[in-house]
């Protein structure tokens, strides 16, 4: 009974983290937010950062957390950048806005999506490439961030 209990317990608490996790808002609409992201990058000479994934994939909360805790990456991200959080799940596969940017699903989630400050893709990443181990590469991703700013392009 005791055994039966605990299992009932970790199920339950594994089911509570997993709902905790709301980085992509399968509610969110898309086209609006990357139309107004584009809208900012003009203003402030920005290129727009789209990262495309689902709360139910591990690889792409790692992802956000990893950039999210990371001081330098988050400085690069904040001076280079409006990042734009795209959901792909069962609720909202946001299939027109894949369309748009050229179907990066091709490479898996997450995918990053590098647009201009006119909304022209000019690069797609495929985040495999990015990983070291069980998590991500920070020089790898530290390059990545710095070769696609609009210094850079320059």
């Amino acid at each position: 009974m005791k055994r039966l209990l605990l299992l009932h317990f970790l199920i339950l608490l594994g089911l509570t983290a997993y709902t905790q996790v709301n980085i992509y808002n399968p509610n969110a609409d898309a086209k609006a937010e990357i139309a107004n992201a584009i809208s900012k990058a003009k203003q402030e000479n920005k290129h727009i950062f789209i990262q495309i994934g689902g709360n139910w994939c591990p690889w792409c909360v790692k992802l956000h957390n990893f950039l999210d805790t990371d001081s330098t990456l988050s400085e690069i991200l904040s001076k280079n950048y409006v990042v734009v959080k795209v959901n792909y799940s069962k609720e909202n596969k946001n299939i027109d806005v894949l369309e748009n940017l050229d179907k990066p699903q091709r490479f898996g989630f997450p995918v990053l999506v590098i647009l201009d400050s006119n909304g022209k893709r000019i690069h797609t990443q495929d985040t495999g490439l990015l990983e070291s181990g069980e998590g991500y590469d920070r020089k790898k991703v530290m390059n990545f961030l710095k070769n696609w700013t609009p210094e850079a392009l320059k």
